[in-house]
């Protein structure tokens, strides 16, 4: 999270509007951890069914 934050101008967008609607760096961390997850899950979910439907 920390190197998306430093480089990905989308999720520093993000870290800016969540600070302004009074979030804490610790919580938008948290929220992007979330995301990040969701993100890699759809990116091993389709790979995981194709191998177990072989």
């Amino acid at each position: 999270m920390i190197v998306r934050l430093n480089c990905h101008q989308p999720t520093k967008d993000y870290m800016a509007r969540r600070t302004q609607e009074g979030l804490s760096k610790k919580d938008i961390i948290r929220c992007l951890k979330r995301y990040v997850a969701r993100e890699v899950y759809r990116v091993l979910a389709p790979a995981t069914e194709l191998t177990a439907a072989a």
